[in-house]
């Protein structure tokens, strides 16, 4: 997958974080470091056709129903997840824009990389 850098997002070496977009970013990596949400992620990520419904993401996991949705609801707070609800299912896709904006911060530029 080639990552395109976002002009909203330059690789932490090549400028500093203003104040409000490392608090922004932090909230979004806090949301990443819980194992649960990590694997959530995960499933929907490799679920067929990118989508995971949320009956889906039960089956995977010995939590009440309301403890997955505070999860989702983490997710899609914080611009990880989307999602869509069909008649009494409600279905989630992983917000490509958003792990690519994440992947551009991350990513060393070549004279720093070396």
């Amino acid at each position: 997958m080639e990552v395109t850098l976002l002009d909203c997002c330059a690789p932490l070496a090549r400028e500093p974080l203003t104040e409000e977009k490392a608090t922004n970013l932090a909230r979004t990596f806090k949301a990443l470091g819980d194992p649960i949400r990590l694997r959530i992620m995960s499933i929907v990520a490799s679920h067929e056709g990118g989508e995971a419904c949320v009956c889906d993401l039960t089956a995977s996991f010995s939590l009440a129903q309301p403890t997955i949705s505070h999860h989702l609801k983490v997710l899609k707070d914080v611009g990880l997840l989307t999602s869509e609800r069909r008649a009494s299912w409600v279905y989630y896709r992983i917000v490509p824009e958003r792990l690519a904006e994440l992947s551009a911060l991350l990513t060393a530029p070549e004279q720093v990389a070396r």
